[in-house]
């Protein structure tokens, strides 16, 4: 059975734009690193430009309102777009933008109109580029149990706190975070959102020392922060959604990162192993002509394709308004259990070489899919998260189904 979709006419002409645009103004010297430790600040500075090129053409965030910046574009050509740029190893936005792409789209549903208007074009045109900020040492998994305090002062709030596992390399220009502003209040009525400047005075980030990951398309999104915040002020218009009323907004957050924002792409670790065992031999032999490895193989691509194949829906679920319910959390734990499956099956393959950061596996791009295949079962909920998520929207163990959040 083909799952393919079809291409209009009017959109593979518009793929023949995207694809002159993208070749005339890619810079030149974009590298993949395998693990984000390695992306120097001049790769950094790259993307970052790439990214303004294509806010100023209204590609960035292409389905985003065009009076916010965005490109106001349909579902079938940010389709087109985001393949074509995904046959470059990268994506949109081609830098990790986490806090801008859900805090973006939590503005655009609970923002009031001068909000929309401060931060949205900024965000989605490039200018800048916004961390998320939700994990505390008590506040993981359990987010409405976030202690970072804010209290309000005149015209301003101030924050005090901790933020953990935060952010990418190079730093951010805005932070995205979730706040407790009533400490006696009850649970889930109590949390308030802000987007807070990255200079304010009495903000500092120290990287942590941790088991990296390559990250989205190598942009950085492995390396991970500490965030202190220290009488921090931020102005109360930078609170969104309402004092109090953060859980609304997190509902929106949430639902996005859980799965339901569809990131369209191949999975390009399958292409390398692929590559390589038919390039490469043992026993006078391609490694893609032994039985074993051939087994392997096809359990990898299965895997792969039926991830890429979720993700499609709900990228195209999501921007087509359809009704959503346990889709997200369903393409976030299969993606999460399939990455390791798949690093497994690539282990059974090139065995202990898989391991080891040699050049012929390109880079070190197999070492690092191994570490992170193990990473990427605990951020943005871990496996345990999305099951729960699933058998709430199924109406299992409760007597009324949970909704999705909103994302319009």
């Amino acid at each position: 059975m083909d799952f393919e979709p079809r291409y209009t006419a009017e959109q593979e002409t518009f793929r023949t734009e995207v694809q002159d645009w993208l070749r005339d103004n890619i810079p030149g010297g974009i590298q993949h690193p395998a693990d984000s430790i390695d992306l120097t600040y001049e790769q950094y500075q790259l993307r970052r430009e790439l990214g303004r090129r294509l806010g100023d053409k209204g590609w960035l965030w292409p389905t985003a309102p065009q009076e916010y910046g965005g490109g106001g574009l349909t579902i079938d050509h940010s389709v087109v777009l985001e393949e074509e740029i995904d046959n470059y190893n990268l994506s949109l936005p081609p830098y990790y933008d986490s806090g801008g792409r859900l805090g973006g789209n939590s503005i655009l549903v609970w923002g009031s109109e001068e909000q929309k208007q401060e931060f949205l074009p900024k965000i989605f045109k490039g200018e800048i580029r916004t961390w998320q900020l939700l994990t505390e040492p008590e506040a993981g998994s359990d987010l409405a149990n976030a202690k970072t305090a804010a209290r309000r002062d005149g015209d301003d709030y101030v924050i005090n706190g901790q933020k953990v596992y935060v952010g990418s390399a190079h730093g951010s220009d805005y932070m995205w975070t979730i706040t407790c502003t009533d400490p006696e209040g009850d649970r889930h009525h109590n949390l308030s959102w802000f987007m807070v400047p990255s200079n304010l005075p009495g903000i500092s980030v120290f990287p942590m020392d941790l088991l990296s990951s390559a990250g989205e398309s190598g942009a950085g999104s492995g390396v991970k922060n500490i965030v202190y915040f220290d009488n921090v002020r931020v102005p109360a218009r930078n609170l969104i959604g309402g004092e109090n009323e953060g859980w609304k907004v997190a509902t929106t957050h949430l639902e996005l990162e859980h799965g339901t924002g569809g990131r369209i792409g191949r999975n390009w670790i399958v292409d390398r192993i692929f590559d390589y065992c038919k390039t490469n031999n043992r026993r006078g032999e391609a490694l893609s002509k032994d039985p074993d490895v051939r087994e392997r193989l096809v359990d990898i691509y299965i895997d792969a394709e039926i991830g890429r194949l979720f993700q499609l829906r709900n990228y195209w679920m999501r921007h087509s308004g359809s009704h959503i319910t346990y889709e997200g959390p369903q393409a976030s734990y299969f993606r999460k259990q399939s990455g390791l499956r798949i690093a497994t099956g690539i282990l059974d393959i090139l065995g202990p070489a898989a391991l080891t950061k040699d050049d012929q596996w390109g880079e070190a791009h197999i070492e690092s899919h191994q570490r992170a295949a193990i990473i990427a079962l605990h951020p943005g909920g871990t496996t345990d998260i999305q099951k729960v998520i699933m058998a709430r929207r199924i109406g299992i163990g409760r007597q009324q189904r949970e909704r999705a959040g909103a994302l319009a």
